[in-house]
């Protein structure tokens, strides 16, 4: 009987714990302050888990303090990010009828025919010059929930904020149940679940930074549950909005030739075949393409894309639009990997920074690499069309010239409905690029950028080619 109460009692004072961490994350954290950040978030790291696998079977407490997690951060503004700034900056411009893709924040607080928006001046010192200087280049379903704050919260920031993360913790409550049920449906544990909902990565950046990925999230996950009942033209309406939310799942389109093929009774594994062989089988599956359902797919989804801009359409919105998107590739660099090599490369050999040249190339790179993932991959079930999401995400990221922390929430969320555990791994090691914020002039330490990498790089490889030497219930 004592034994079982001191049992119980461990999880509530890993639990007790972890809240207190996160309150000083939230209340009592400068961004510039690395060691403390770094401290916590290893605590909360090492917390969160343990919880987890002590109370695994406890689903729906698990999700009552995921829930408390998130309530702690109710009332602090972001501390990690300034993006918020900017979502409340295009929110009051939207319920004041201006355009918010039509001109940069300088821009219009110059202009003398602006009708100030309040705190305007406040918003733009938030947001910081980069920002300021350069057009908005969020989707038209996260303007939406811009507009919806500016419309109810008058002039309070703190009031815009709790809008915000009103909608991240639903749409988090979204991936609470409909990933419990693709769970249950690809014959995994429903409390894989938790390793999204309850890692600290997620909650810092998602409830506490006010990041949007949760919300995209959810609409990716509820794609993949009509896509599984077999509503595909419900479950492209909803991928649609996705994109509508970040433009990040277009990159998936390629992913669904095979899923649309008659061959779903083929065996996927390839391992006993010869390569000319998998080339035929390939060849072959391409012509089992049901090319009409494929394509309707695709043009549900380009449409409800395009709906969601047309109110926003003028002569100048296009632009403006790609100008701000092109930024990431040709102009941002943070946190990157294989750019950073290449980077130094241009410079033993040009004598300068050949960003506008490579930022060009990488995408294009990224394409091919997801295509013939599309076309290599045996991707004819749902559990294998989500890992060879997992894998595009990654890949893209790998090339990126700019890789956010927050940018690998996707292929976080994704990845638990899989075999691989590497993404978890990149959620960990991620937050050493809040380095740079620990200095004046945000400087990198590309020694620890060169840590992450090596580490979420080695371990995804021995998940891939060597996955027995990994023994070890790390995750399970």
């Amino acid at each position: 009987m004592i034994k079982s109460l001191k049992l119980h009692k461990i999880p509530l004072l890993l639990c007790l714990t972890a809240a207190v961490f996160y309150w000083s994350f939230a209340y009592d954290l400068n961004r510039e302050d690395f060691p403390k950040l770094i401290t916590l978030y290893a605590g909360l790291f090492f917390l969160s888990f343990k919880v987890i696998q002590l109370l695994k079977t406890r689903f729906w407490l698990l999700a009552g303090i995921s829930l408390i997690f998130r309530l702690i951060f109710i009332l602090a503004l972001p501390n990690l990010s300034q993006d918020f700034y900017r979502f409340i900056w295009d929110g009051r411009l939207l319920a004041n009828g201006i355009n918010p893709y039509l001109s940069t924040p300088d821009l219009l607080m110059k202009s003398a025919h602006f009708g100030s928006i309040s705190e305007a001046q406040e918003l733009v010192n938030g947001m910081g010059n980069l920002s300021a200087s350069n057009y908005t280049n969020y989707p038209p379903l996260n303007q939406l929930i811009f507009a919806v704050a500016g419309w109810i919260s008058g002039n309070s920031i703190l009031f815009s904020v709790l809008i915000f993360r009103f909608f991240i913790v639903l749409s988090e409550v979204g991936i609470l149940v409909f990933g419990r049920k693709l769970l249950k449906q690809l014959e995994l544990p429903e409390y894989y679940i938790f390793w999204f909902l309850l890692n600290p990565f997620v909650i810092i950046e998602c409830t506490g930074n006010l990041h949007f990925e949760s919300v995209m999230g959810f609409f990716i996950l509820l794609s993949f549950y009509f896509l599984w009942k077999q509503k595909w033209i419900i479950s492209a309406i909803v991928l649609g909005l996705s994109v509508s939310v970040k433009l990040l799942p277009l990159m998936f389109l390629p992913l669904f030739l095979k899923f649309f093929s008659n061959n779903k009774n083929t065996s996927e594994s390839s391992e006993n075949r010869s390569f000319a062989a998998q080339i035929s089988a390939n060849l072959n599956d391409l012509k089992t393409i049901r090319w009409t359902n494929l394509l309707s797919y695709y043009t549900i989804v380009m449409l409800i894309v395009i709906l969601g801009f047309l109110p926003f359409y003028n002569s100048a919105f296009l632009a403006n639009f790609s100008k701000s998107i092109g930024l990431w590739f040709q102009k941002f660099e943070f946190n990157a990997s294989i750019y950073y090599v290449i980077r130094w490369i241009g410079f033993q050999i040009k004598g300068y920074n050949i960003i506008a040249d490579t930022g060009r190339i990488l995408p294009a790179a990224t394409f091919i690499i997801i295509l013939i993932i599309s076309l290599f991959r045996k991707i004819r079930s749902l559990k294998s069309l989500i890992s060879g999401c997992v894998f595009a995400l990654c890949f893209y990221f790998l090339l990126s010239t700019t890789v956010h922390p927050w940018y690998i929430l996707t292929p976080l969320l994704l990845s638990i409905f899989t075999t691989y555990r590497f993404p978890i791994v990149w959620s960990f090691v991620a937050m050493l690029s809040y380095y740079a914020y620990g200095n004046g002039d945000f400087q990198e330490n590309l020694w620890l950028i060169t840590l992450e990498y090596v580490v979420v790089i080695g371990f995804a490889i021995t998940e891939v080619f060597f996955p027995k030497k990994l023994s070890f219930s790390l995750f399970s």
